[in-house]
């Protein structure tokens, strides 16, 4: 079978941990051991991570060993843990003069209110997916961070449908970048045309409503294996960021968290930066797709 997911990335592997009673999950990228430069961009009025400022640009530590996605609000940021401890056996993270310390950042979508909202992913789970992790095809849909997904919430409950997580990889003139979407926006998701793929599709006004109805936030990741500084990869997140406009409307409203992350294994030369932020675009936007469609059973 073809590759075509973030883990045909060569140094990155994928694993999730699923619970499809409790309807929530988490799913953990591995970097390569010796970790992946990588930053982030944080748009919205609520984004609940673990590390989120250590990847700013300026800050010290440069290379992470981990990303984890994950449902169950801020009370999934628990879960790692579990991915640290799973790092810590094998001998990876940042050299320190007493100890390897595993760096992993992670980001939350809100789910309590699609399943039993104490079912939250935490230390366990997070090593689970982490153990679990491999560079096989990325199985997407209703799985991992995205199992309690929804899209399409402007209208409340009755017009929401299922989000779901999504990955691609794209290629183009020896340029290659990986992405994973886990797609939880308040807007409607757009096919290729611009045409409704996921929501309601009337647009926000139909109905008044109400802050604090529902949470929402879509999260990001891209992988490279092309050398990216981390102010590169702070712009490309950026980039990530904003092509999430061209296939959620609308986009980055004051109830989305939305969370894009760029990690670049640097194992091979830089690449054209005009054809590398198409391409992590591109993808991005692929990813949302993939997302909706395998969640939803659509075709396309």
């Amino acid at each position: 079978m073809t590759n075509t997911t973030l883990t045909a990335i060569r140094g990155f592997r994928v694993g999730h941990w699923t619970n499809a009673v409790g309807v929530t999950g988490c799913t953990v990228i591995l970097c390569p051991d010796a970790g992946a430069v990588a930053s982030a961009s944080f748009l919205g009025p609520s984004p609940a991570t673990r590390e989120g400022v250590l990847l700013s640009p300026e800050k010290k530590v440069e290379r992470i060993h981990a990303l984890l996605l994950t449902g169950g609000s801020a009370f999934g940021l628990a879960a790692a843990s579990g991915v640290v401890r799973v790092l810590e056996e094998r001998g990876v993270g940042h050299e320190t003069p007493f100890a390897r310390v595993p760096i992993v950042p992670a980001a939350v979508v809100y789910d309590l209110g699609v399943g039993d909202p104490l079912a939250r992913p935490g230390d366990k789970e997070g090593e689970a997916a982490a153990r679990s992790a491999s560079a096989d095809p990325v199985p997407r849909g209703r799985v991992g961070a995205g199992t309690g997904t929804t899209a399409g919430k402007y209208l409340g409950g009755p017009g929401a449908v299922p989000g779901g997580l999504g990955s691609v990889m794209l290629e183009r003139h020896g340029v290659s970048v990986g992405a994973l979407a886990v797609v939880n926006p308040i807007g409607d998701v757009l096919d290729e045309r611009g045409g409704v793929l996921a929501g309601p599709g009337t647009g926000p006004g139909a109905v008044s409503f109400t802050p604090g109805d529902v949470e929402n936030t879509t999260l990001i990741a891209v992988v490279t294996e092309h050398t990216l500084s981390k102010a590169e990869c702070r712009r490309l997140a950026d980039a990530a960021q904003a092509a999430l406009g061209r296939v959620i409307h609308p986009s980055h409203t004051y109830w989305d968290g939305d969370a894009a992350f760029m990690l670049s294994s640097c194992a091979l030369p830089p690449a054209d930066p005009l054809l590398l932020g198409a391409l992590v675009q591109e993808a991005v936007c692929a990813a949302v797709r993939d997302a909706v469609r395998r969640a939803n059973s659509l075709g396309g």
